[in-house]
């Protein structure tokens, strides 16, 4: 199995403090090719939010968005 470490450098999407992180990457989704990217949720510890992180396992930001939790649907019962 390949195994990758990958130092990403990017800016809070809230408060634009700089951040930096050390991901360990490992499966199958690094023999993707060029076309592979990943995602991960990083908190600040600036402002306490969190930063969705989509990177590819080259070290490329591609993108810093605020996570937004999935929302949950309550349905009636059927009895």
């Amino acid at each position: 199995m390949m195994e990758l470490n990958v130092i990403l450098d990017f800016a809070c999407c809230t408060c634009d403090h700089a951040l930096s992180v050390t991901l360990k990457c490992e499966g199958k989704g690094l023999t993707a090719g060029p076309n592979a990217v990943a995602s991960v949720n990083v908190p600040c510890p600036t402002c306490g939010s969190i930063n969705r992180l989509c990177f590819e396992p080259n070290g490329t930001v591609r993108k810093v968005v605020p996570y937004t939790s999935p929302t949950w649907r309550l349905e009636p019962s059927l009895n």
